[in-house]
C-alpha cells in the first residue's frame, strides 16, 4: 500500500526537525576543542563565515530540491537524470542514501553507548566505578548491543509514528527541553571555582590563528558537517515542506540555532573541564570519560549528570531520526510499502550490519571514517551539482523563491553554483588528506 505523502505542519516543526538533526555529537565533542584549539574566539570568524556562507548554502539548495520533486534524493536525482536525458542517473541518486543509511548505521551504534551512560548516571553506576575503563568495558565488546538495540528500537517508534504525529511532535518537545537544559548546565559550570580558565581557552582570541589554513579547513569542516549537509537527509524534510515556506529564512534559523547550541556547548563544557584540571581536547571521550570525571567531583553532580545526558540522548535521538526517515522514505519511493514496513526493514538490516561494528572498535572507526570522510561530502557535492547545474540554476531559484516576498535575487547564483559546491570538494579533498575535518 502507498500512503499519501505527508507534510509539516508548519515552519516551526520544520525549523525543530531540521535543528534536531543538524544538532548532534559532533556539535558537542567537536566545536568546543575546536575552538579552543584553533585561535579561541579568533575560529569564530571563520566558523561563521562557513555556517551562514556556505551551510545556509546547502541547506537552501536540500530543501528546495526535495520540495521540488516531493520525493527524496534516490528519486529526486534519478528523475533530474532521466528529464536532461543524461546516464548514470540510478548509480548517482543511490550515493547520497548510501552516505545517510551508513551514517545510520554507526550512528545507532553511538547512541547506545549515550543511553547506556544516561541510564548508568540515573543509577550512579558510572561513578562508583573506574570511570576511566568503564567505556572499555562495554563500547567494542557484546555489552553494547542491547543498547545498540534499545537506541534503534526508540528512534523505530518514532519515525513509523510518521512526519507530523512522529517526528515533528518529537522534536518540538526534545529542541526546547534540549536548550533549556544546556541553559541550566552552562549556568552551574559557570559557578565553577576555576572556570575562569575555561572561559579565557574559548574567549581570548589568538589572531595569529587565522592566518593559518589549518584553522579555516577545520572551520570549513566544523561547519559542512554542523548543519547535516549529506545530500538526503535535508532533502527528504524538504520534501515534506509545503510552497508557502520561505526556505532561505527557515535555512538562516536552522544555522543559526545550530551555531547557538554548539557555543552553549562549548560554554558549558570546557569551562568545567578546566575547573577540575582535565583535558579540553579530549574528543569523543569528552563525553564518555571527561564528563563522568566533573559530575563525581561537582557538587549536586548526581543530578547534573542525569540533566547532561539526557540532554545528549535529545541530541542524538532528533539526529538518528533524520537518518531513520531519509532512509526509510527511498525505501517506501523505491518498493511501494507502507511507512510501517520500510522503517523496520531498514531498522532490522542497519542493526544487523552494525552488529560487527558493536564487537570492534577497530571495525566501527574504520567504518564511520568511511562514510564522514567520503560517502557524505560525495553525497552532498551530487545533490548539489544536479540541483544547480544538471536540472539548472533558474529552474531552482525559480523553486527556491515560492514562499519569499520577494525572488531570492541573482547573487544566489555564483553561491551556489561555484562557492559551495567547490567547497563540498574541498570538504571531501582534505577530509581525505586529514583523515577526517569534521
Amino acid at each position: 500500500m502507498v500512503e499519501k505523502r505527508e507534510s509539516f505542519s508548519g515552519k516551526l516543526g520544520f525549523v525543530l526537525s531540521c535543528l534536531g538533526s543538524a544538532i548532534g555529537l559532533g556539535n558537542i565533542w567537536m566545536f568546543p576543542w575546536k575552538l579552543g584549539e584553533y585561535g579561541g574566539a579568533a575560529f569564530l570568524i571563520p566558523f561563521f563565515i562557513c555556517v551562514f556562507l556556505l551551510g545556509a548554502t546547502g541547506l537552501v539548495g536540500e530543501f528546495a530540491f526535495g520540495r521540488m520533486r516531493k520525493s527524496g534524493s534516490l528519486q529526486g536525482i534519478k528523475y533530474v537524470f532521466e528529464k536532461r536525458g543524461l546516464k548514470g542517473g540510478k548509480i548517482f541518486s543511490l550515493i547520497p542514501t548510501l552516505a545517510v543509511a551508513g551514517t545510520l548505521i554507526f550512528y545507532a551504534v553511538v547512541v547506545g553507548w549515550v543511553f547506556r551512560y544516561f541510564f548508568s548516571s540515573f543509577s550512579g553506576a558510572i561513578y562508583n566505578v573506574d570511570i576511566e575503563n568503564y567505556f572499555n568495558t562495554f563500547a567494542g565488546t557484546k555489552s553494547s548491543i542491547i543498547w545498540h538495540f534499545i537506541a534503534l528500537f526508540f528512534t523505530l517508534l518514532i519515525v513509523t509514528l510518521g512526519v507530523t504525529n512522529g517526528i515533528e511532535k518529537i522534536n518540538k518537545i526534545m529542541m526546547p527541553a534540549l536548550f533549556i537544559i544546556f541553559s541550566i548546565l552552562l549556568i552551574r559550570t559557570l559557578t565553577l571555582p576555576g572556570a575562569r580558565e575555561g572561559l579565557k581557552y574559548l574567549l581570548v582570541p589568538k589572531w595569529e590563528y587565522l592566518l593559518k589554513p589549518e584553522t579555516w579547513i577545520m572551520a570549513l569542516g566544523q561547519a559542512f558537517f554542523s548543519v547535516s549537509l549529506n545530500g538526503a537527509g535535508m532533502v527528504v524534510y524538504g520534501s515534506y515542506l509545503k510552497d508557502d515556506i520561505d526556505i532561505p529564512k527557515a535555512a538562516i534559523q536552522v544555522a543559526i540555532f545550530d551555531v547557538i547550541s554548539a557555543l552553549l556547548a562549548a560554554f558549558m563544557i570546557i569551562p568545567a573541564v578546566f575547573a577540575f584540571g582535565l583535558n579540553p581536547s579530549a574528543g569523543p571521550s569528552l563525553l564518555f570519560i571527561t564528563m563522568p570525571h566533573v559530575f563525581k567531583a561537582m557538587p549536586f553532580g548526581y543530578i547534573f549528570g542525569i540533566l547532561f545526558f539526557l540532554s545528549i540522548i535529545f541530541a542524538a535521538i532528533s539526529s538518528i531520526i533524520n537518518m531513520l526517515e531519509a532512509t526509510s522514505e527511498a525505501y517506501m519511493g523505491k518498493f511501494k510499502v507502507s511507512r510501517f514496513r520500510a522503517c523496520l526493514i531498514i531498522a532490522i538490516i542497519a542493526f544487523v550490519i552494525a552488529i560487527p561494528l558493536d564487537l570492534s572498535m577497530v571495525r566501527f572507526g574504520a567504518f564511520a571514517d568511511f562514510i564522514t570522510i567520503y560517502l557524505a561530502p560525495l553525497g552532498s557535492i551530487i545533490a548539489a551539482i544536479t540541483f544547480f547545474w544538471i536540472y539548472g540554476i533558474d529552474k531552482a531559484k525559480k523553486e527556491i523563491s515560492k514562499g519569499m516576498n520577494h525572488p531570492i535575487g541573482k547573487w544566489f547564483e555564483p553561491l551556489a553554483k561555484y562557492v559551495f559546491v567547490i567547497s563540498g570538494i574541498l570538504v571531501l579533498i582534505l577530509g581525505i588528506v586529514y583523515n577526517g575535518i569534521g
